[in-house]
């Protein structure tokens, strides 16, 4: 045991803080020409870098359609609105809030369904148990970057006539079955803001093979007119602005290798990690891959000897920023406990709120820096006792 825990008076294993994730930036002198460009002709929205983008990340996603957007949560109010859903739309609760926000703005009624606890995905399963007459569509998320599971999703929105949207913020450059995601489904809506491995600064993208909802996206971020000043339905200021979509080529080119050295840091911390009583990791489905947008830990209290939330604050006193997405889940926020399911049956949900700890993951993170978490988070598993009458004594001080 190299390191003595700093919860017991010692010194942090960090100087610094460790951010929990970091955005991978290019040099100002590799922007310089073209923001010139951009501040010569005063075109700092819907330009030149806007459609070079686009076309770079369908050609990626090997998509139909990359509709840019100022973020993914309007890509999913527009995705939304595109396809005219109505009535009841089954969504998991173990995801970011955005995913629900955007169903209550667009008039649609969120219907919980409970995520496998292995994959921390919607359950297949739960979903055609929650279906009813009045259910139009699914939305899935790939959570952390981990793929969702698809085909079955697929299955049953084809057996009953639904639409199929997922929410896709986490995952641009993750791969179900060895295909990128973006082409299934009705569409695939993904974020580029500063925690992605994608990062744009802000920004988000519809990805589509249906021509159809592309163009309505795409007068939908334009409040809905195609430049006559006659809104053809209510649309929003989505625009992704010239800056941000100049940022996103420059992430694009480094994504692929962006994804293997976040890939080799996932791998360290489960060969280090499992050697450890009452800690279990995200499963990943057979042929896909994850960007590892997050890494995130399960933690057993009895078998560990700590909590989810007495490791997170071992690693806090150790420097090291950690989150516990998702906690609370969304049905148990203020503004949806009114949609939560009457019988509160989402156990699943409800025990990876409890239990998950997303440790620091980035594009270019030393692993010098990962074996040193590893380390503290080994040192606190043989400590615990003494760490948990530490922190009993704090309490009740």
């Amino acid at each position: 045991m190299n390191h003595l825990p700093a919860i017991l008076g010692h010194a942090p294993a960090f100087e610094k803080v460790v951010p929990i994730a970091r955005p991978l930036l290019p040099k100002l002198s590799e922007l310089t020409n073209d923001l010139e460009i951009c501040l010569d002709t005063g075109i700092l929205a819907k330009g030149p870098h806007r459609d070079i983008f686009e076309q770079a990340v369908a050609q990626y996603l090997g998509v139909r359609n990359a509709v840019a957007v100022s973020n993914c949560t309007s890509g999913l109010m527009l995705a939304y609105r595109g396809l005219e859903l109505s009535g009841d739309v089954i969504v998991p609760s173990f995801t970011f809030m955005a995913t629900v926000s955007a169903l209550v703005w667009a008039g649609l009624r969120p219907v919980f369904a409970d995520v496998d606890s292995r994959s921390t995905n919607l359950d297949p399963a739960a979903v055609e148990a929650t279906l009813t007459p009045a259910t139009t569509a699914i939305v899935g998320v790939h959570n952390s970057g981990n793929p969702a599971e698809i085909d079955e999703l697929e299955q049953l929105a084809e057996c009953h006539n639904l639409f199929l949207i997922f929410d896709a913020a986490h995952a641009f450059g993750s791969r179900y079955k060895k295909t990128h995601l973006g082409r299934q489904g009705d569409a695939q809506v993904f974020s580029l803001s500063p925690t992605k491995v994608l990062a744009a600064g802000e920004g988000g993208i519809v990805a589509t093979d249906d021509d159809r909802l592309a163009e309505r996206i795409r007068v939908g971020r334009e409040f809905g007119h195609r430049g006559n000043y006659d809104s053809e339905f209510p649309g929003l200021n989505a625009r992704l602005p010239e800056f941000n979509a100049l940022l996103g080529q420059h992430s694009l080119r480094k994504l692929d290798a962006a994804v293997l050295h976040r890939n080799e840091i996932a791998r360290t911390y489960r060969q280090r990690l499992k050697q450890l009583s009452g800690v279990s990791f995200q499963e990943l489905g057979e042929g896909n891959l994850s960007c590892y947008k997050d890494f995130s830990i399960m933690i057993d209290a009895t078998a560990f000897g700590l909590n989810r939330d007495q490791l997170a604050a071992v690693l806090t006193a150790e420097n090291i920023e950690t989150r516990t997405y998702f906690d609370p889940p969304v049905h148990r926020q203020i503004a949806y406990r009114c949609y939560a399911p009457p019988t509160g049956a989402l156990p699943n949900t409800e025990l990876l709120s409890e239990t998950i700890l997303n440790l620091p993951i980035w594009s270019d993170m030393d692993m010098s820096i990962v074996s040193r978490i590893c380390s503290v988070i080994e040192t606190a598993h043989a400590c615990a006792e003494p760490i948990q009458r530490q922190l009993r004594r704090v309490a009740t001080v």
